[in-house]
């Protein structure tokens, strides 16, 4: 059976540039979307720790150094 035509290299080359170019739109893209979902959940996550603050009645500074001690606890007790 008769093939079509062959394509030369130079033919190829060139579909694949227009793949990869169409491909580095779309992963631009989506990296654009992915960025703006990780702001989202930042800003939400805030949030809710704005909320706890101050719910507990805390100054922003004494929850941060509880907060501290805390980790600062944490860690001691992990690597003993």
């Amino acid at each position: 059976m008769a093939r079509g035509q062959r394509k030369s290299i130079e033919e190829k080359i060139g579909e694949k540039e227009e793949i990869i170019s169409a491909l580095k739109i779309r992963l631009k893209s989506e990296q654009g979307e992915l960025d703006t979902l990780y702001r989202e959940k930042r800003e939400k996550d805030l949030e809710g720790l704005n909320q706890i603050i101050s719910e507990s009645g805390l100054e922003l500074n004494e929850a941060a150094d509880i907060l501290r001690e805390y980790i600062e606890n944490h860690v001691q007790q992990q690597s003993a």
